[in-house]
């Protein structure tokens, strides 16, 4: 209920002295109807009518009218030269209905005074209770009034007088129908002013765009394949840096590591035990690369922050947290995130366009920035460089391959007489125009013959 209706009930409730009974009881009626508008300051709207603006109809089927409505009629008929045979049986009503429409206005205005005092101290149960019992009185002054134009209109046996009414209506009628169509028209002209703005935002949004893209353009021009090769090597890095607490969680889980890096590349002729480790960090590998596309995008300062999950935190919707939010659903699966913190809750929190700030997921965010930023820097490098993988069981080549540092420290390579055989793929390759970044792979220390062991 608004102020100005608090106003109203107040200056009602203060009125308590008597008067005299106007001779027009619709003139009673409307008086009282106007001063009984009044609802409770951010109270509940009724349940039977939660969008009709507490506006209470007084008749069913499709002449209702509503208390506004009314009143309007019994004014317009008021003031047409015509209605003096209604004001001539405007005692219509007898002395008990009178009486009936005081009581229930008394019983309304005590109605008041408990929703009043139902606010202080705020007593929600009291506050509904007294809510409803307003509602009530309310509907009882307009089955007053409604029972009073009815007995008028069946009194009232001249045409004039029915003719009176009905245009009396149709005024009513016409004068809202005017004020509909003048707010349809305000509307379209808003909605012309609203779909014109929108056209000018994503004119200059897609200028914008131009201008950051040619601006990262200008940024990278600079740079050759030695930028990025360091890139690709510093992707390396990261996820060889994410691939130990990913597999210290699963120690502390009492994960079978042996099982589960045989799993992940099966049948595989390991040099060193600890050598184990590559498998997991060629797992994160596929899933990080997969779907791998080169698509220009915004920078901005991702790769100068400390902690890159500030950048999600500023824009949790950027092309940077959807790829973040992609990645790990596809990279930590359900049952290891369960076994590592015993429930999904950084699953969901992901799934749900949120990031959550804990040292695993963060780990995971630093990671990913520098494949972002990869995936990105490729879309600018000149000449465009092109990704290649290595596939199980394939010979090594040193020219499209290389192997790991460890590994190089236990190969003795005789080009004439012995080959290796690819194990797994830890990095893809890429091919910039003539030169090439090497792809990284895990061979078998055994000899191959013909392809084979």
């Amino acid at each position: 209920m608004g102020l100005k209706s608090d106003e109203q009930g107040m200056e009602f409730a203060a009125s308590s002295k008597p008067f005299k009974t106007p001779s027009n009881i619709s003139e009673i009626v409307s008086k009282f109807a106007k001063v009984s508008k009044f609802r409770s300051i951010g109270v509940f709207s009724t349940p039977e009518s939660p969008d009709q603006r507490h506006v209470y109809p007084i008749t069913s089927g499709d002449n209702a009218l509503s208390l506004e409505a009314t009143e309007d009629v019994f004014l317009a008929i008021k003031a047409h030269p015509k209605s003096t045979e209604l004001n001539m049986i405007g005692n219509a009503c007898d002395h008990v209905e009178i009486k009936k429409l005081f009581d229930t206005l008394l019983e309304l205005k005590l109605a008041y005074v408990k929703l009043q005092e139902a606010h202080i101290p705020y007593d929600l149960e009291k506050l509904r209770a007294a809510d409803e019992e307003v509602i009530s009185r309310l509907d009882s002054l307009c089955t007053i009034k409604q029972a009073c134009k009815e007995k008028l209109v069946k009194e009232a046996n001249s045409v004039s007088a029915r003719s009176v009414l009905l245009l009396a209506e149709i005024q009513v009628k016409e004068k809202a129908l005017e004020k509909l169509k003048s707010q349809a028209k305000n509307k379209d002209k808003e909605v012309a002013d609203l779909r014109l703005k929108h056209q000018e935002l994503e004119s200059w949004n897609k200028k914008l765009a131009e201008e950051i893209k040619e601006r990262e353009r200008e940024r990278f021009a600079g740079l050759n394949h030695h930028s990025l090769e360091n890139v690709v090597k510093a992707v390396g890095k990261a996820i060889h840096d994410f691939a130990k607490p990913l597999i210290a969680l699963m120690k502390i889980s009492d994960w079978d590591l042996d099982k589960a890096a045989n799993a992940i590349e099966p049948s595989v002729v390991y040099a060193k035990r600890s050598h184990k480790k590559y498998a997991f960090e060629a797992y994160v590998t596929r899933r990080m690369f997969h779907g791998f596309t080169i698509q220009p995008c915004f920078l901005g300062n991702i790769m100068k922050l400390d902690d890159p999950i500030d950048a999600l935190m500023d824009d949790p919707k950027s092309s940077f947290a959807m790829f973040c939010r992609t990645k790990y659903l596809l990279v930590v699966h359900p049952k290891m995130e369960e076994s590592f913190f015993g429930n999904l809750d950084h699953r969901k929190f992901v799934a749900n366009g949120f990031h959550p700030y804990t040292p695993f997921y963060r780990a995971f965010v630093r990671m990913a920035r520098c494949v972002w930023y990869l995936q990105a820097l490729i879309a600018f490098i000149e000449p465009k460089a092109e990704m290649y993988g290595v596939k199980q069981g394939s010979e090594f080549s040193d020219i499209y391959m290389e192997v790991l540092e460890e590994l190089k420290e236990l190969m003795t390579l005789d080009k004439d007489q012995e080959r290796y055989k690819v194990e797994f793929m830890i990095m893809p390759g890429f091919k910039l125009g003539e030169t090439l970044i090497r792809s990284q792979v895990y061979v078998s220390i055994g000899r191959v013959s013909n392809g084979t062991h």
